[in-house]
């Protein structure tokens, strides 16, 4: 039986994520997932609202082979249909499942990079993020279940409480942080490990409120490029092209990460970083305002979005927030300043704005609902 739920998620992603209107193209790619009910429903949703869906179901394992053996004739061509299609549509809705999330842990660091820059780049940077109406989410699975410590059940009911919510409210929510970040010039970043001084003047601020990604729950800008310097320590792990690292640390000299470690693979991290010239560089920050979020579970588009964090991403940034550094890269390390992860402070233009994950000012106080 399927899950009344399932067509909820879908009505939020046809409708809010992707406002899907009569005659629009819509491709919704689908990987690792256990069973179609979601899929068979973003397409009866978007039938039902006049639109064209198509479909891609994409398996892991075998993306696998393909990244591991092909080379860079073979993954340029799945990179040129790729783009073909992804050219022809409207809006996209990535589903993203995870049979087993370490699978490709062992494809080598160099046929990972060569898959971002045949396929990656030309098909989702250069075409999916700045010309069609997007959204990517998770779909829950054992293994996405057993990453945040949680029963199958009790995981279905977390992510479906997260994926459905009122995320129109949440934007309106979130409108008073923006405004305040449109005005501020400095940002100062306190934590355990961590001191971070860097400028968003002049910088757009967008507060997302599931536009983009299901769940969401975050208003992000971009720091002035070469206006960052001290040194961040990140508190949550983070899953990269197949490889989990842990506390990541980054030094920065004017904007640049001039050193990098983690506990475990120093080296495939700066491997990473040395991926072009705009890796070494942050092309987003933002702060996580979604408190039904709390703990991390290794999983990038739920991690980034724990109230009371934040995150501040090496490479690529937005066009709807851009400080014009372009990357292959783009990931979101998060650090949480809730007490139980440390505790933190976060200043505008010299005034304590956010102190160990909740908001002091009067009229953000509606940001810290859910956290204790």
């Amino acid at each position: 039986m399927k899950d009344p739920r399932i067509d909820e998620l879908a009505a939020v992603l046809i409708d809010h994520s992707c406002q899907l209107q009569a005659g629009e193209k819509v491709l919704i790619e689908a990987f690792d997932l256990p069973e179609p009910n979601l899929v068979c429903s973003l397409v009866e949703t978007a039938r039902a609202r006049g639109a064209h869906p198509l479909v891609l179901w994409k398996n892991n394992e075998i993306l696998r082979s393909l990244y591991q053996h092909s080379d860079r004739e073979g993954l340029q061509l799945m990179g040129e249909l790729e783009a073909e299609a992804m050219s022809r549509v409207d809006a996209y809705v990535g589903i993203r499942g995870a049979l087993n999330s370490d699978q490709m842990s062992d494809v080598a660091g160099s046929q990972m990079d060569l898959m971002t820059e045949c396929v990656w780049q030309p098909v989702h940077i250069d075409i999916r993020v700045p010309k069609t109406k997007w959204v990517v989410l998770r779909y829950p699975t054992h293994s996405m279940a057993q990453a945040a410590q949680m029963s199958t059940p009790a995981f279905e009911d977390f992510f479906f409480d997260v994926c459905t919510a009122d995320y129109a409210a949440m934007g309106k929510a979130q409108e008073p942080l923006r405004e305040l970040m449109l005005k501020t010039e400095q940002v100062i970043i306190i934590s355990p490990g961590t001191e971070l001084e860097f400028s968003i003047k002049d910088m757009p601020v967008i507060a997302c409120n599931g536009e983009r990604n299901i769940p969401d729950g975050e208003v992000f800008t971009a720091p002035v490029r070469e206006s960052l310097n001290g040194v961040i320590q990140y508190n949550a792990g983070s899953r990269y092209q197949g490889t989990v690292f842990e506390q990541i640390r980054f030094e920065f000299r004017d904007g640049k990460i001039v050193d990098a470690s983690c506990q475990g693979d120093s080296t495939r991290l700066n491997e990473i970083l040395d991926t072009d010239d705009g890796a070494r560089f942050i092309g987003e920050w933002s702060l996580g305002c979604n408190n039904r979020v709390r703990h991390p579970m290794v999983d990038t588009l739920f991690d980034e979005k724990i109230g009371g964090s934040m995150h501040l991403t090496p490479g690529n940034a937005y066009d709807e927030a851009d400080n014009g550094n372009r990357s292959r890269v783009h990931w979101d390390l998060v650090l949480i300043q809730t007490p139980e992860y440390g505790g933190g402070e976060i200043w505008f233009d010299g005034t304590l704005i956010r102190k160990d994950g909740k908001f002091l000012p009067q009229e953000l106080h509606p940001l810290n609902e859910g956290l204790l």
